[in-house]
């Protein structure tokens, strides 16, 4: 691949992605998902802000100890803290980066009260200064669509000079179109000196619907790095979505002849993890994530798919890592049978965790005529964990056409057994009064959704619920044929969560072994 034809993914899903009010994942999680971005190939990963947080700052620098193939990268603002913060995170990856920003739009400057001389200073001095650190260098400047254009060419000349490899530039609130867009890079790429000796990236946001179309559009003006998330994932309205991207270039190639490194069988089950961890369910009709996307139930469609699949499909669901088929299983299928399944779904689990699945599967079974595809994924999905402090023991609700619900429950708390009786406004409300009365807490309930896995009376029921306390936010995420069971299990995983992040947020928090009593 020539420098003209290959576009670069820079994936800032564990950075603008879990910027999400409520998506924070585990340090663990962390891992996983960076883990998965680097196998299935991302040319840029952006680990995280580490000057954020000490769990920040340690989740990077494993991050870029771990990372194969891709370039870990850090977010700093435009300051020597930040900056040498950001170096002591991803300084042992094979391949490091900083990329260091400053917002640049008339709203943006009145932020750190600079007029434009001391703000064209102060990106010549920290650029240098992040030069001389890492030779790989990105530097944005944030809002660069509502920036002056006389003063944006100014700008980026000085972070070229000063030893930007790369600049990167941001429709930080999504106000760009897709013209634009292809103008800003084509025009800036043609007016500053150097520019042909960097390269240029977009960062779009999808506040009004373009983030797609706005990224392909600055490919098409020169722009050579997307950046970009899992599912969109992102603040407001989200980011531009890796898999929309991707396969737009790869199914679209007359077009634009650009070329990636993903390889968009593993896209699925990325997108279904992030999912998970995040507590961010996809739209059914998202596009080539979606549950829907390779659905059809009109007559005419379905008649045009029996007799040819590209009559209404402009990609075959293998190409995103879909299975061709779901066909079920049952109670008599075999621990052989199962695995089988799991790997035409992406996902290679060790013995260990295929014990503990199938453990959960023949009991699905026993209660569920046929096991679906999607069944599996959310038993693979759940995120308990084995040192959770709260566990589910056993919960009995009563319910009647008068008066209120009553729940009867044992929760394992700390390793001992504790029961108790609760009412409520409903059996929701009686279960997860119950918790409250086992397990007191301030935390508030900010989200509770249920959407069944599939269809059917017997289909299970994905509950996924979000709750924050003293700022800290936190999802759970759990399945089950009885609702209110999947409510109850999801409650008391966002609960666990919660303490984690409480835990994490006090002085001499130790993570992994390090701590962080004298950082």
């Amino acid at each position: 691949m020539t420098k003209m034809s290959e576009v670069l993914i820079f994936d800032t899903t564990l950075r603008d992605g879990e910027q999400s009010p409520g998506a924070t994942m585990t340090h663990d999680e962390k891992l996983e998902i960076a883990e998965m971005l680097d196998d299935m190939g991302v040319d840029i990963i952006e680990a995280g802000f580490p000057i954020a947080s000490e769990g920040d700052f340690q989740a990077v620098s494993e991050i870029a100890k771990l990372a194969k193939s891709a370039t870990i990268c850090g977010l700093s603002r435009a300051n020597y803290k930040d900056i040498d913060r950001c170096w002591e995170a991803v300084k042992h990856a094979k391949s490091p980066r900083i990329h260091t920003f400053i917002g640049t739009s008339p709203l943006h400057r009145a932020i750190p009260n600079l007029d434009m001389d001391e703000m064209a200073e102060r990106i010549h001095d920290t650029v240098t200064h992040a030069r001389n650190l890492c030779e790989n260098v990105q530097w944005s400047p944030m809002d660069a669509t509502r920036t002056e254009w006389d003063y944006l060419c100014r700008v980026v000349e000085i972070a070229i000079k000063a030893g930007a490899t790369t600049i990167n530039i941001p429709d930080t609130v999504g106000y760009t179109a897709p013209v634009e867009s292809a103008d800003l890079i084509r025009n800036l790429i043609s007016s500053v000196p150097g520019a042909d000796d960097v390269i240029f990236a977009t960062h779009c946001h999808n506040d009004l619907g373009m983030a797609t179309a706005n990224s392909l559009a600055a490919v098409e003006g020169g722009a050579r790095q997307i950046e970009c998330t899992i599912n969109g994932l992102g603040e407001r309205a989200g980011n531009t979505a890796l898999e929309e991207v991707v396969m737009a270039l790869k199914v679209r190639g007359d077009i634009m002849p650009y070329t990636t490194k993903i390889d968009t069988r593993k896209i699925m089950n990325i997108s279904r993890r992030v999912a998970t961890v995040s507590g961010f369910a996809v739209q059914f009709n998202k596009a080539i994530v979606g549950k829907n996307a390779f659905a059809h139930e009109s007559g005419i469609h379905q008649d045009g798919m029996l007799k040819n699949r590209e009559t209404f499909e402009v990609m075959r669901p293998e190409d995103v890592g879909l299975a061709g088929t779901s066909l079920p299983l049952g109670k008599h299928s075999g621990r052989a049978a199962l695995r089988a399944k799991l790997n035409e779904l992406g996902f290679d689990l060790a013995d260990n965790q295929l014990k503990d699945v199938f453990v959960r599967f023949k009991d699905l079974a026993d209660r569920k005529k046929e096991v679906f595809d999607d069944d599996l994924l959310a038993l693979v999905t759940q995120n308990d964990a084995e040192d959770d402090r709260l566990k589910l023991k056993s919960l009995r609700v009563v319910c009647g056409t008068d008066g209120p619900q009553k729940a009867d429950m044992v929760l394992e708390v700390d390793g001992a057994d504790v029961e108790t009786s609760a009412t409520g406004d409903g059996p929701v409300d009686a279960t997860f009064n119950a918790v409250k009365t086992i397990f007191p807490h301030s935390a508030r309930l900010q989200l509770y959704q249920v959407s069944a896995v599939t269809e059917g009376t017997d289909a299970q029921a994905t509950v996924s619920v979000r709750m924050e306390e003293d700022g800290r936010i936190a999802t759970g995420q759990s399945a089950d044929t009885d609702t209110v069971v999947a409510s109850a299990k999801a409650y008391i995983n966002a609960l666990n969560r919660l303490l984690v992040r409480r835990e994490q947020s006090e002085p001499g928090y130790d993570v992994k072994g390090v701590s962080y009593k004298d950082s």
